[in-house]
């Protein structure tokens, strides 16, 4: 498998993105001399296109893409097969083009935070706390259906969301109460919190982290700490960062898209952590 190969990851934006420095660590590691990934700037009406021309001429060698936002739904219509776990919440951010031309969609977020909690310590809780209700918090959702024994309380800004939330929680067999906002501290007394806010968002709750606090999960990596992940270990809390989501979820990324197992899990971390401490040079 030395020959040409190539990979990307697929969004707008993606110029930020940290997976060419993890996908090409693996790369390197696995020997795979003759493959590359990079990133794909697009759009939700450019997509179509863009698969319509895949291994034309001139556009040969595609092995797969990571798949961001905003199209990891809109990518679903152009599969041949989604797997279970990425219908489970309608999202796929993984494709393999395999050699007779299907186009296979997975969703390897809900696997990488279980394996990134798994890596923390936890495996099981009996009840957690989600900050936030958008795409990532649906995953969140799912992830938490595999180690969390009893309720989920989702914090979120508008009776919409709490909405949706709740209906994730049916579809995925997951006790979900909704909260406003505004009490968003509350959820410090879970024994696991997962943060799926953008940036800034829960910078003023940083004020709130109780003395002896649980496990948070920030999905963020870029800037970080965060204010409230900088908090929490301060009061001793153990934090599982958005870098340990990017590495877990990548890993069965390059494992389905090459075909080569293990991937390598340290030097795709190293990779990472180099290219963050670069930016902040």
């Amino acid at each position: 498998m030395s020959h040409n190969r190539k990979a990307a990851v697929l969004g707008s934006p993606v110029s930020h993105s940290l997976s060419p420095a993890l996908h090409n660590a693996a790369y390197r590691k696995l020997g795979l001399d003759g493959w590359h990934y990079g990133t794909v700037e697009l759009d939700e009406a450019a997509l179509p296109g863009f698969f319509e021309r895949l291994g034309g001429p001139g556009d040969p060698g595609w092995a797969g893409f990571s798949v961001t936002m905003p199209l990891k739904r809109a990518v679903i219509p152009l599969l041949d097969r989604v797997s279970d776990t990425a219908a489970s919440v309608e999202a796929v951010n993984t494709v393999v083009l395999t050699d007779d031309g299907r186009r296979l969609g997975d969703n390897s977020d809900i696997p990488g935070m279980v394996a990134a909690l798994a890596e923390r310590g936890v495996q099981r809780v009996e009840r957690a706390a989600v900050l936030g209700a958008g795409a990532t918090a649906s995953s969140a959702l799912a992830a938490l259906a595999r180690v969390c024994d009893g309720e989920v309380t989702a914090y979120v800004r508008s009776d919409a969301r709490a909405a949706e939330m709740r209906q994730w929680g049916e579809r995925l067999g997951v006790t979900v109460r909704t909260a406003d906002w505004g009490a968003a501290a509350e959820a410090f007394d879970a024994p696991l919190v997962i943060a799926t806010t953008p940036a800034g968002t829960t910078d003023a709750l940083a004020a709130s982290v109780p003395q002896r606090p649980g496990t948070l999960f920030d999905v963020l990596y870029d800037p970080w700490p965060t204010a409230l992940a900088a908090a929490w270990s301060a009061r001793g809390g153990a934090v599982v960062s958005g870098l340990d989501l990017l590495v877990h979820q990548a890993v069965p990324q390059v494992e389905q898209i090459t075909g080569r197992a293990p991937a390598p899990l340290a030097a795709m971390r190293e990779a990472g952590e180099a290219a963050l401490a670069a930016r902040s040079l």
